[in-house]
């Protein structure tokens, strides 16, 4: 009787090596163009597995600028806090007056306050100079911690336009006042029955959509921003307060609000609108696909490929060395710290055994690829924060990464981004971007 014969061992790294497209340095015109078959999308979702590399700030960037002028995009949406990037879309479509506040003063205010991020912004404004106002590229922010920046920028709108309104909006949002400098302490409060501020905020979102033709009537481009801001409020509000219930339920609605801001943007533009988001590999690939999805939590990549299906595509950006920006801990200094070399039995491992400096995985049209890469191995994530002497604990999850994303972009070893100067002097303007 014959031995059955032992399964075939998978040689990944020889399966990744035959099928990425090695790629030219970065400024290089044929880098960008090697994403030209991701420009059917409607919506093309670009990550990091850190937030703190400069390769990955200018790949995006020029995949962007590719995806613009070649193809039709006019949305940038960033993992980002709403008043913040509205101040840059203003810059970068030279709309209005900008620069009237300070724009990510909080940490981790190097993740978009960087020198490659600026150079983006400087970039999109000089095209966006030769383009009628109706066909300029749109800078949005899609992220919910804005809690009090939002709340004083509705007044603000308010007292402009409406000032009784203003006042009834001060007298809402007064709820949340004990809060606004430290917004976490009121999930604890709310857990413990000592504050319910739901029921105002939403009173206040309501009103706000209430006069939307009045309001717009007189500038439809600063109503959207008010009217956002009230969603931010609402969706902090409810954030905070699933905080303290449960990790997964705020995550829950931290994606949940991303992709409902995304969606909106996509309306307000018309129906063949299309746009690039930048976020973390956490919030872009397919959630279902990892760990993530096993304990409960879903994100805008899944809830975006569940919308928009083939119309949508996730590409994962990773490295196995070099150094990246980010802090100790929360609320921490930034640091320049050395990426550990990708642990064996991962992704990037593999990537790394393939021998590819730059490269470009796509294996949307490949079904055996697919099939070879959608067996789980760990996969390394940093975010703002970067334990070197925990990694495997704190950085590494199991994911399948052929469902997780639709193609992945390689670079084998990575530089920190360039953070800006910090703060401003007291009393003295801040001039991101301006002065970049």
């Amino acid at each position: 009787m014959s031995t059955p014969a032992a399964p075939a061992v998978l040689d990944l790294a020889g399966v990744l090596r035959s099928a990425a497209r090695p790629l030219p340095d970065i400024d290089d015109p044929d880098f960008a163009a090697a994403f030209d078959s991701f420009g059917d999308a409607r919506v093309v979702l670009l990550g990091e597995c850190t937030h703190g590399t400069a390769e990955f700030y200018r790949a995006r960037a020029a995949i962007t600028r590719r995806l613009v002028e070649r193809h039709g995009f006019r949305i940038v949406a960033l993992e980002a806090d709403w008043p913040d990037v509205a101040d840059l879309d203003r810059f970068a479509r030279n709309r209005g007056v900008w620069g009237q506040h300070d724009s990510f003063v909080n940490f981790p205010r190097w993740m978009w306050r960087n020198a490659e991020f600026g150079a983006f912004l400087h970039g999109l404004r000089a095209w966006n100079l030769h383009r009628p106002a109706q066909d300029r590229v749109e800078v949005r922010g899609l992220d919910v911690y804005s809690l009090s920046q939002s709340a004083a920028e509705v007044i603000r709108y308010l007292d402009r336009v409406d000032p009784a309104a203003a006042a009834q909006a001060r007298a809402r949002y007064g709820c949340l006042t004990p809060f606004m400098s430290e917004p976490q302490l009121y999930g604890a409060a709310a857990r413990l029955g000592e504050a319910d501020c739901e029921d105002s905020v939403v009173d206040q979102l309501v009103a706000v959509v209430g006069q939307r033709y009045a309001y717009a009537a007189l500038d439809g481009e600063d109503y959207l921003d008010a009217e956002q801001n009230a969603r931010v409020v609402a969706a902090a509000e409810t954030y905070y307060r699933a905080m303290y219930r449960s990790s997964i339920e705020s995550w829950n609605r931290r994606d949940g609000h991303m992709f409902a801001t995304l969606l909106r943007l996509l309306e307000a533009r018309g129906p063949e609108a299309k746009a690039v988001v930048w976020a973390h590999n956490s919030h872009i690939g397919d959630a279902s696909a990892t760990a993530m999805g096993e304990a409960g939590e879903f994100n805008i990549g899944q809830l975006c490929r569940e919308a928009f299906g083939p119309r949508c595509v996730a590409i994962g950006l990773g490295t196995d060395h070099g150094r990246v920006a980010a802090a100790d801990d929360w609320g921490g200094p930034v640091r320049i710290k050395d990426i550990l070399p990708s642990r064996r039995g991962s992704w990037e491992h593999a990537f790394l055994q393939a021998g590819h400096p730059r490269a470009l995985v796509d294996w949307r049209r490949d079904r055996e690829l697919a099939a070879a890469l959608s067996r789980p191995r760990l996969e390394r994530a940093i975010g703002v924060i970067y334990r070197p002497q925990t990694e495997l604990q704190s950085h590494y999850f199991n994911a399948r990464l052929s469902r997780q994303f639709d193609a992945f972009l390689w670079f084998e070893e990575t530089a920190p981004v360039t953070p800006l100067a910090g703060a401003p002097p007291e009393g003295a303007p801040d001039i991101y971007p301006f002065g970049v």
